[in-house]
């Protein structure tokens, strides 16, 4: 099964267990556990080709942490995979503790990311993730564009020596990369230039970035497009000399505005080089059900229009 094929048409979640599956057999290291929703997160791919370094650890999130953090002391890499919200949440104190504080190297993987699993509501949606794990130390955290990135996003985060958090949609996402992009753990990639106003997005909000930029481009505002899939570590070079550039940023995050990319790309310009700042997210609040997850989006403060806007109100703050 390659990894390569059909990446386009298939879910972000399809395409990080096709991945997974193909870097298992390039790396005898790595080792999957999943809290009994294989299906789901689609770590069903690794356990058919590896039955025997796949783990089904039943509804135990904490545990499964756990006993992720021993294979990793044992030599092997660790993919821990379950829905964001409940690894998140659930399993924070052994992530902080036994992963972050340890340094160990397991691989956090948070499939239903944002409030892409529309329909069973803010129990299960993930809006604060990006928040948690940016607080504990040690902790690198991923947020993929698209479904290359995320396929990519596998072998980077697995050579990466130390904790990774990455967090996937369970919704389709819009094309943002092609099939030769190979991303870096820590770095930013530039899509479009401009002098105007630089739109930051990450994650599956990268897609609706690409899209605004367009529209106001039609309006004669010239927008430069950073993809940031690494919210920790900040690319911070790139992020400076962006905010030199343009003097003016919009963030866009599938998250809380409260911690996640809002907060990385404010506090490392406030320290650095300050200018107007525009968060495009969920505005410090829990989200309701949808009809689907592209409704819902828009409903939240998400649409490409709240990025345009977003655009407009930080031009007008830097003249």
């Amino acid at each position: 099964m390659n990894a390569q094929i059909h990446l386009n048409d298939a879910h972000q979640r399809q395409a990080y267990g096709l991945a997974l599956a193909e870097y298992g057999a390039i790396n005898p290291a790595v080792v999957v556990l999943d809290a009994d929703v294989s299906s789901s997160t689609f770590t069903s791919y690794f356990a058919k080709r590896f039955p025997e370094r796949f783990f089904n650890m039943g509804v135990t999130e904490a545990s499964m942490v756990d006993v992720a953090v021993g294979l990793a002391l044992a030599g092997k890499i660790p993919f821990v995979n379950t829905f964001a919200a409940l690894l998140t949440l659930r399993a924070c104190e052994q992530i902080r503790t036994c992963v972050g504080y340890a340094n160990a190297n397991v691989k956090l993987v948070g499939g239903y990311a944002g409030i892409s699993d529309y329909k069973d509501g803010p129990t299960h949606f993930a809006v604060n993730d990006m928040a948690v794990m940016r607080s504990i130390p040690n902790m690198a955290v991923i947020a993929p564009a698209d479904n290359i990135e995320v396929a990519g996003m596998v072998a980077a985060i697995a050579e990466y020596s130390g904790p990774v958090y990455m967090r996937i949609s369970r919704a389709s996402v819009g094309d943002v990369f092609n099939a030769q992009h190979v991303p870096q753990v820590g770095r930013g990639v530039v899509l479009r230039d401009g002098s105007d106003v630089t739109l930051v997005g990450t994650g599956s909000m990268m897609g609706r970035c690409k899209l605004a930029a367009e529209l106001l481009a039609e309006q004669n505002i010239n927008a430069r497009l950073i993809s940031l899939a690494t919210i920790k570590p900040v690319d911070s070079q790139l992020l400076i000399q962006a905010a030199r550039e343009t003097g003016a940023i919009v963030t866009a995050e599938e998250h809380s505005i409260v911690g996640g990319l809002a907060g990385a790309v404010a506090e490392t310009l406030s320290f650095n080089y300050p200018v107007p700042i525009e968060p495009v997210g969920l505005n410090d609040t829990f989200a309701k059900t949808g009809l689907d997850t592209e409704s819902l989006m828009d409903a939240c403060g998400l649409a490409v229009e709240d990025i345009v806007q977003a655009a407009k109100r930080a031009l007008a703050r830097k003249r």
